[in-house]
């Protein structure tokens, strides 16, 4: 299956619960990237400076839509902006953790011996600690910042790709047509290149979806605790945690606005990383058809 009968979809495909899934996620994700693109285009203010007095109700006031927190800067434009900080901090921790994590994965389940069983012992112990608590940890030690909270994010990650790649690799290393690049010479890095990677890589690709998902929560949750982006960033989990006094005061629109653009972010990565399995199984599609 190419990547135009995915995107297209197949007669028989168009008609699973799945294929509409995946549908549904993709059009959330490429909506909130092209936000997060045209966020300097498409701001109505400055996300770093007040705009108008505080607490203006939404929808009361055309040039202020979402209305305004209690430092009066713009909740649009800080929503906005935020979209652009949430995504590429969570891009960034994917990225970081598949580029370490799938390497080893492969290393591990191809060499095997004590270097799988040292570094499976490794992830092992990172994966058994809870991933929040870990984060906070790193993420408190790094300091505040885009890169520093992406990176305390993706060590999370890392052992998912290990686990996943390394399983996949201990299958494939033994197929015929392995041995047989080996009979016939194929050094270490032809073999993983063009023989075993291009046989597993594919188990991945619905990890990422479900990484870039928890991602984007992990670094709402940092934020929020005061130990991912700096305050004045703008940014969903800051602006939640900025505003949670208000709701108490009947004040809605501070924390609803940057906590529906969270869910809806998380929405659409984790539609697409549940519909991706069923669209690149072979199998799978025959069963949902």
């Amino acid at each position: 299956m190419n990547l135009a009968d995915l995107i297209l979809g197949r007669k028989g495909l168009r008609k699973s619960l799945e294929y509409k899934m995946f549908m549904t996620g993709l059009s959330i994700v490429t909506t909130l990237v092209v936000i997060a693109v045209l966020a300097p285009y498409i701001v109505p203010w400055d996300p770093y400076k007040p705009a108008a007095e505080e607490y203006i109700p939404p929808f009361t006031d055309p040039r202020y839509p979402l209305g305004t927190n209690f430092l009066g800067y713009d909740v649009l434009s800080r929503v906005i902006w935020g979209t652009r900080n949430s995504l590429l901090v969570a891009f960034l921790a994917v990225m970081i953790a598949a580029s370490v994590g799938i390497p080893l994965g492969l290393l591990s389940g191809y060499v095997g011996g004590y270097i799988d069983r040292a570094l499976s012992l490794i992830m092992d112990s990172v994966y058994a600690f809870p991933g929040i608590i870990l984060a906070i940890a790193l993420a408190f030690v790094l300091g505040p910042g885009i890169v520093n909270v992406a990176i305390a994010i993706a060590v999370i990650y890392v052992p998912t790709y290990f686990r996943v790649i390394r399983a996949c690799t201990l299958v494939v290393r033994e197929q015929l047509f392995v041995e047989a690049a080996k009979a016939m010479g194929a050094d270490f890095i032809t073999i993983m290149r063009y023989y075993v990677a291009p046989n597993v890589l594919t188990a991945a690709i619905p990890v990422l979806a479900l990484n870039f998902a928890d991602a984007i929560l992990t670094e709402a949750g940092l934020s929020f605790l005061g130990v991912g982006l700096p305050p004045t960033e703008p940014d969903w989990g800051v602006d939640v945690s900025a505003a949670r006094g208000d709701i108490v005061r009947g004040i809605w629109w501070t924390t609803f606005f940057p906590g529906i653009m969270i869910f809806v972010a998380t929405l659409g990565f984790t539609l697409i990383g549940e519909g991706l399995p069923y669209l690149l199984n072979p199998r799978q599609r025959g069963r949902i058809r």
